[in-house]
């Protein structure tokens, strides 16, 4: 499956940071993981640090599918606004949805800390405009909503924002917990971590047969050689999907750029995170080095030539609309690039087993918070597999 154009900005700016043999002899271990992105890397770390023997697989190399075409805001709210997402799972699964998300925030800077102190990890303040004045009632009541549960947002009238922001908008919810990271980057700390505690990470290794059997599952390489593992994670993300009977989720293709580094002093407040109520949204960043990350202009289909042929135009497009909100801060395009994503009706992650495939756990992080989805399933497949009840699990099951 192509899950993104060529020459994402993580890419380019890391580099290959590590790569790993192909899968050269047959194998036994406790769990078996296909899918050598930042889901797969997170659950590589959980089950290491649990006592499992693992094997992580990719068919490309580490990090190089949607990983290193993520752009890495990490924030707790989901694409679905809470007062919305409890008319689908119920008020109380609705906040702790939410909740999780916040605390996941927080693991993976615990996690970057203990990995390596030098990894690049912020917590930055996140802006949620009202793209239009029609926006203002419901934005302002997932203000409310958020406040009554105990979320640390603040509102700002149009005034406010355009003080703090320089912006002209018809008001907006600051929430002062959001995070960035270089998902890239963490992806190759957490696996090389794991292999450093005997774990084992193998690229360019194709999957391309799996038998369900009653006791463990057999997984077959395009090598020639097999895995044996009492369990299997797929952590594949979209790619997982091939492996499900049922339809869970739609695919999108969606555009990023990064422009050239700008002028540190006309950079918006606290660096903050800025995203808006439209849907599809756009949303933007600032890079450690001072160039503005834009996303969006997504479009609702999955065909990769379609796709990447209009990066150029899509590119323009997300320019243009940050110079028209940002005066002040004229941008030039330095790198740009296409992806894939899914998206659930929901907008909450698929994350569990399914009857069809005995011994078999899935970790699907799809929409906007794919990163601290990845926690949660990384944090309930370890509960799973150590036979210990995890609280939350029924949230994300394939059941609900």
């Amino acid at each position: 499956m192509d899950l993104r154009s060529h020459y994402p900005y993580w890419l380019m700016k890391n580099g290959i940071v590590a790569s790993y043999p192909s899968l050269q002899k047959d194998i036994t271990v406790d769990v078996a993981i296909v899918g050598a992105g930042i889901s797969g890397a997170l659950i590589a770390y959980y089950l290491n640090k649990s006592g499992f023997n693992i094997a992580v697989i990719d068919r490309r190399h580490v990090g190089m599918g949607s990983t290193a075409a993520s752009t890495a805001l990490l924030q707790y709210e989901i694409d679905t606004p809470l007062h919305k997402l409890a008319d689908y799972v119920g008020l109380n699964n609705a906040v702790k949805s939410y909740k999780l998300c916040l605390k996941a925030i927080y693991d993976i800077q615990e996690i970057c800390k203990k990995i390596n102190p030098d990894l690049s990890f912020n917590i930055k303040p996140s802006l949620q405009y009202a793209t239009y004045a029609k926006h203002y009632p419901m934005l302002y009541k997932e203000y409310g909503m958020r406040r009554k549960y105990g979320f640390n947002v603040n509102w700002l009238e149009p005034g406010d924002v355009e003080k703090k922001f320089g912006i002209k908008t018809h008001g907006g919810m600051l929430s002062e917990e959001a995070g960035e990271i270089d998902s890239y980057l963490v992806t190759h700390t957490l696996l090389r971590h794991c292999v450093a505690q005997g774990q084992t990470v193998c690229d360019n290794t194709d999957i391309i047969k799996i038998e369900n059997e009653e006791r463990c599952v057999v997984l077959y390489s395009d090598t020639g050689y097999t895995i044996n593992a009492k369990k299997l994670v797929l952590a594949c993300g979209y790619e997982s999907l091939k492996y499900i009977p049922k339809d869970i989720a739609k695919l999108y293709s969606t555009y990023a750029l990064v422009s050239e580094p700008i002028d540190e002093k006309k950079i918006w407040y606290e660096r903050s995170l800025i995203w808006e109520t439209n849907t599809p949204y756009m949303y933007f960043r600032v890079t450690d080095d001072n160039r503005v990350l834009i996303g969006g202009k997504d479009d609702p289909f999955y065909n990769p030539i379609l796709r990447d042929a209009r990066i150029k135009k899509k590119a323009r497009l997300l320019q243009d609309a940050f110079n028209q909100k940002f005066t002040n801060i004229p941008i030039r395009i330095d790198f740009s690039w296409a992806g894939t994503f899914a998206s659930t009706e929901d907008g909450l992650p698929y994350i569990g087993t399914i009857p069809q495939r005995p011994n078999t756990y899935f970790a699907l992080g799809f929409g906007g918070n794919g990163i601290t989805f990845s926690v949660i399933a990384a944090q309930i497949i370890k509960d799973m597999l150590l036979n210990k009840k995890n609280e939350n699990a029924d949230i994300f099951s394939f059941e609900r």
